[in-house]
């Protein structure tokens, strides 16, 4: 019990600090959907889910492998699902609620929390991970109603967004319903999460329409964890429904079909893709490693165009090209 309090606290301090927080598609496709859920789903459903990353499966060719990442940090394009869900179970165990600030990932442990950012208005929120999808081919993140309504993103219904793991939020539940650290706080298995520089924000009112952001919830899971490899939660963990506002710069649209770090290969794909539309090669260093050579296509006009041409690019040989945001 003593743990559990702990972690408890240590979750509700962290959350509530602020650290940096932060229509559907229905070509969502529902077999495919229905189809990896059934293998991925636990025996039964739980009120508050449990800790879940699950094993490597394969929609429309494309492989997707779920692993723990803490350094987990893209671009890409959201949807939203909702009403057809709600209430439905989700691949970690609990119903669906579309009102609560949840998300979708095909590879974040469930849960994980994450930042997502709208890179078209910088409104930003913090989401609890707690389900597979999305399933369509141009999509990085399925939001829940809530944050689509906050990030501005229900009308349009996709929206060019970054998705941030915040890792000592997700390590603490990791370690809750793992067992796996004394504390429950920061470390897990001896490591512990980076600092992240401090960046200024503002809260922000709701978009016109929706309500209210409450506090944090008081909610939080009873009894201590279990020693087996996951624990059930009795509640889902919550996370407050703030928006904050940051800066963000003009993006564009790109299509991203490999990275190499032979230039010579990047370029042989280049010409092979080049029929497609405008293709080239550009050069990053992540971390101070060896330099990569990427592929992309693009820039893209909009999204409608950009998933047009992925489902060119996958059945040229392509099938785990993505969309990037850049």
């Amino acid at each position: 019990m003593k743990y559990a309090a702990l972690a408890q606290r240590g979750l509700a301090l962290v959350l509530a600090a602020g650290l940096l927080a932060a229509c559907t598609e229905t070509e969502f496709l529902m077999n495919t959907a229905k189809q990896v859920r059934g293998r991925d789903m636990p025996a039964s459903p739980t009120a508050g889910g449990i800790y879940k990353i699950g094993n490597p499966y394969q929609i429309s060719g494309a492989w997707y492998y779920p692993a723990v990442d803490y350094d987990y940090d893209e671009t890409g394009i959201a949807s939203w699902y909702g009403p057809d869900f709600h209430g439905k179970i989700t691949a970690n165990g609990e119903p669906y609620d579309m009102n609560a600030m949840t998300a979708a990932h095909r590879t974040l442990p469930m849960p994980s929390i994450v930042q997502v950012t709208n890179l078209e208005n910088g409104r930003s929120v913090t989401l609890r991970v707690n389900d597979r999808g999305p399933f369509a081919r141009g999509r990085i993140i399925d939001l829940s109603r809530r944050a689509a309504q906050l990030l501005g993103v229900e009308k349009q219904g996709t929206a060019k967004v970054r998705v941030q793991i915040l890792s000592e939020e997700s390590r603490i539940l990791a370690a809750q319903l793992t067992g796996k650290d004394d504390t429950g706080l920061v470390a897990v298995n001896g490591v512990k999460g980076a600092p992240r520089a401090t960046v200024a924000t503002d809260d922000l009112a709701p978009p016109p329409g929706v309500r209210a952001a409450p506090g944090p919830s008081t909610a939080r899971p009873t009894g201590a964890p279990a020693s087996s490899a996951v624990a059930a939660l009795s509640q889902p963990v919550q996370v407050p429904d703030t928006v904050r506002q940051v800066a963000v710069k003009p993006t564009g649209i790109y299509i991203q079909t490999g990275a190499f770090a032979d230039f010579n290969n990047a370029n042989r794909q280049k010409v092979l893709l080049s029929s497609l539309g405008p293709t080239n090669v550009s050069q990053i260093t992540l971390n101070n490693q060896q330099p990569l050579f990427r592929v992309r296509l693009g820039p893209i006009s909009s999204v409608a165009e950009a998933d047009k041409l992925l489902e060119r690019v996958a059945a040229s040989g392509y099938p785990e090209a993505r969309v990037i945001v850049d």
